[in-house]
């Protein structure tokens, strides 16, 4: 576990967060594809009359 020195030692702005980027994208993209199933399935659903 880090030390309280070290937590200090943070400067704003200096982290590289390309993976966190990566990752919140990702999240994104899956985020939209299962909306968009669940509308498909929810139309489909509509129009078989279950």
């Amino acid at each position: 576990m880090a030390s309280h020195d070290e937590v200090t030692d943070y400067k704003p702005g200096e982290m590289d967060i390309t993976e966190q980027r990566k990752t919140f994208s990702g999240f994104l993209k899956a985020v939209n594809w299962v909306c968009m199933a669940s509308i498909v399935a929810l139309i489909f659903l509509a129009l078989v009359n279950s």
